[in-house]
């Protein structure tokens, strides 16, 4: 179960949410056509799918389709020629580039919450700067 070390609770509720590579997470099942793993968190009882928290979850395309819409639009593809490269809609298209952009921003935000406070005053690093 080492592929669960990157997953964690989503249920906000639960005193391990958020909390990766914690141990509380089970595989309890699998669903939908694609037999998606359903997690199940030991600490607050939830279950929940793997793609939880991501662009992936919900979606109706399989994902190597969302996968290449999505790189197609990192790569600078207007969404107009994404959505003919791939062969999916326009409004497909636009819905993954905001999911996409939402999952980012909250990545972002995650990540800069756990970043190191490096807050120096403006005039000690002038001052370091023109010792050296």
């Amino acid at each position: 179960m080492h592929d669960l070390l990157c997953f964690c609770c989503q249920n906000s509720g639960c005193a391990d949410y958020g909390k990766r590579n914690h141990g509380n997470l089970t595989v309890c099942g699998r669903y939908g056509p694609r037999q998606q793993r359903l997690l199940y968190c030991r600490t607050c009882k939830a279950r929940f799918s793997e793609r939880k928290g991501t662009p992936l979850f919900d979606t109706r395309l399989p994902a190597d389709k969302v996968l290449a819409v999505l790189h197609h639009l990192a790569e600078g593809c207007g969404v107009r020629q994404t959505s003919r490269l791939v062969g999916v809609s326009k409004d497909t298209v636009a819905r993954y580039s905001v999911l996409a952009g939402e999952h980012a921003q909250q990545l972002h935000d995650e990540l800069v919450a756990f970043s190191p406070d490096l807050h120096f005053p403006r005039s000690s690093l002038i001052c370091d700067l023109l010792r050296r």
